[in-house]
């Protein structure tokens, strides 16, 4: 239960990670750690996976693009906090001067086992560049 007055329902919804041999992080996320796909979408050499860590947060997996070895952006791509809406969460980012990359918007993500996952997100930057991403939907 969230005690966040500013952003109600408030908490980590996942982190996002760039995996660069995409087989070898997934089979160690769910064989080692015990984590389970929630979602998956895409194809080679564009897939992308969520992971259920057991505890209502999840490890967002992109397969990596790289150009001869180099990691453009190393490992971590965004965190997404988890948010009863976007937009409320928009409005306290901006007022408190958070850079807007990406303004609310639906998706729906093309995912597997189930089919098409609806979702709310948005983007921002926080004051040292960190993406944050709000993300709008249960997933559970």
């Amino acid at each position: 239960m969230s005690t966040n007055t500013k952003l109600p329902g408030c908490g980590f919804h996942h982190i996002a990670i760039r995996a660069f041999d995409f087989d070898k992080s997934l089979a160690f996320y769910t064989e080692a750690f015990g984590f389970r796909v929630k979602i998956g979408w895409g194809e080679k050499p564009d897939r992308a996976v969520m992971l259920d860590t057991g505890d209502g947060n999840y490890l967002e997996i992109f397969e990596g693009k790289t150009t001869e070895g180099h990691k453009p952006e190393g490992a971590v791509i965004h965190f997404a906090l988890r948010v009863k809406s976007c937009d409320q969460a928009m409005d306290v980012a901006r007022a408190a001067g958070a850079v807007v990359t990406m303004e609310p918007k639906n998706v729906d993500i093309p995912s597997y086992p189930s089919g098409p996952t609806p979702v709310r997100i948005a983007f921002v930057k926080g004051p040292d560049g960190e993406h944050i991403e709000f993300f709008e939907n249960a997933l559970t």
